[in-house]
């Protein structure tokens, strides 16, 4: 197979929904491109929002991006938890809501650095194979600990047994392992920033065209004047 294209060059925000998977959506792009194409961390299915999608000589800048802190707006079922810590997965567990100030204290020990298992439905590798592969078998494992920060977890609402949280994380954190530390599962799960970049300047998959690139000195622009403004 001949070396996909190096041009055009540059990073898409895209607006992804929820369904279709990150992989379906780097293709989409890139039959637009035809150019090598990447991306800056992965979105499970049912979850929405900011993925950064990169195009032709800019898929070097991944290790810049990656790394980046995230954003995300979630919504939480308290009275249930299922295999996969999402909508997708089997009620395993069925539990009264707690009190606003339970759910306070359970918030509050979720602040700061934490150290919560990686939920059993993902892509880490357990004895070189995937957890989810694993999980689909009915295999248990004993999952590793992931260890991240949570600069920021606020409710917006909490309301029959839900509550919708806006929170700021380091890169690596699983939102699924915090709905399940806090008793519940993720209904809905939308980025909404990574790093310096909006999901208010992305666009739907279908809407774009290679002119929605953003050029690499631009990204790294970006990148440096917020890592100026947090010191």
């Amino acid at each position: 197979m001949p070396p996909r294209a190096l041009e055009p060059a540059g990073v898409a925000l895209v607006d992804k929904p929820a369904g279709p998977s990150s992989f379906a959506i780097v293709a989409q792009i890139r039959r637009v491109t035809r150019a090598r194409t990447g991306h800056a961390g992965t979105l499970d299915p049912f979850a929405s929002g900011l993925l950064l999608v990169l195009s032709g000589r800019a898929t070097r800048l991944a290790s810049c991006l990656i790394g980046l802190d995230k954003r995300y707006r979630t919504e939480i079922d308290l009275t249930r938890r299922t295999s996969t810590g999402d909508p997708e997965g089997e009620v395993v567990e069925t539990l009264s809501p707690p009190s606003r100030d339970e759910l306070e204290l359970r918030l509050a020990a979720l602040r700061g650095e934490i150290e919560l298992p990686i939920p059993a439905a993902s892509a880490v590798k357990i004895g070189g194979e995937r957890a989810y592969r694993l999980a689909r078998r009915g295999v248990e494992v004993e999952m590793p600990l992931r260890r991240s920060t949570v600069y920021a977890l606020d409710v917006i609402a909490y309301r029959e047994g839900r509550v919708e949280l806006d929170l700021r994380v380091s890169s690596g954190t699983y939102v699924r392992a915090i709905a399940h530390a806090l008793g519940g599962h993720c209904v809905t799960l939308r980025r909404t920033e990574v790093g310096p970049f909006s999901v208010e300047d992305a666009v739907a998959p279908a809407a774009f065209e290679p002119g929605r690139l953003l050029p690499e000195r631009e990204v790294l622009a970006r990148i440096e004047a917020a890592r100026a403004a947090a010191t």
